[in-house]
């Protein structure tokens, strides 16, 4: 059990959990039956885990020079044979579960996760850090709806808020670590622009994702989604003039709404 929770420690639980969730979801809205909404879920909860241990396992060094008590594998509770024995597993898995939603639902998948490993591969330490985010999340809606028989296209404003939201969230799940990044050499796009910058940049990538998803679908708006973008721009703008982490917070908050309003108006 010991090992278990340091896997699933080391697995990047949090951000595993909602891009799994956000796969089903779509999967839903997608119209897949019940078993290959299922598939969808497998396929993408065992990408996610290739992308999560495999950057602890690149990270390892870095993360024991700034002494990361959060990570298992750098305070010893887990072992390096163990995890690079999960993380074939894991890949084996993903191609397996891949292929079984079709040709076309599996290049999407391999995009996603090809876009992670990419990342940790080294473009995270590059201007061009955003750029594997962008393309896993715009990618991540057309895994299910390509699963369809015959396979089909997202609407154009799922990908593109998909994108969107890859890029917001790179910069807020970078936020919090820029000391211990800078320490160990890493220097994406965040990096190089700061705190203060970054935090600015991430709410007004997501809030350009909001008006995306209310006024990209076809037909006419609904009021609640002027509500919701309405309040999205207040947040966002009452958020730019102050200082800390109030940036922060209010990307984390624009990025959940643009995550109901993409379930909500795909439906």
């Amino acid at each position: 059990m010991r090992t278990v929770l340091a896997l699933v420690r080391a697995s990047h639980a949090p951000p595993t959990v909602v891009v799994t969730a956000l796969a089903v979801l779509l999967a839903v809205e997608a119209g897949l039956a019940p078993a290959r909404t299922l598939l969808v879920g497998l396929a993408v909860l065992t990408g996610q885990l290739t992308i999560g241990w495999s950057n602890d396992l690149l990270d390892a060094g870095r993360d024991r020079a700034v002494g990361r008590a959060d990570k298992p594998l750098a305070t010893g509770d887990l072992g390096t044979r163990t995890l690079r024995s999960a993380l074939a597993v894991a890949v084996v898995a993903s191609l397996a579960l891949s292929l079984a939603l079709g040709w076309w639902a599996a290049l999407a998948h391999l995009l996603v996760v090809g876009s992670g490993w990419a990342y940790n591969l080294g473009l995270k330490s590059t201007v061009l850090s955003w750029a594997p985010y962008a393309l896993a999340f715009g990618a991540l809606p057309a895994v299910p709806w390509l699963a369809l028989d015959p396979p089909a296209l997202p609407p154009w404003w799922m990908l593109a808020v998909g994108a969107l939201l890859g890029v917001g969230a790179h910069v807020v799940n970078v936020l919090p670590d820029l000391a211990d990044d800078d320490a160990t050499g890493v220097r994406g796009l965040p990096h190089r622009l700061g705190a203060r910058v970054a935090g600015v940049l991430a709410v007004a990538v997501l809030l350009a994702g909001t008006a995306v998803a209310v006024l990209g679908p076809a037909g006419p708006v609904p009021a609640w989604g002027w509500v919701v973008l309405a309040a999205a721009g207040v947040l966002a703008v009452g958020s730019l003039g102050r200082p800390g982490r109030a940036p922060f917070h209010a990307a984390l908050v624009i990025a959940l709404a643009n995550v109901v309003v993409l379930l909500v108006r795909a439906g």
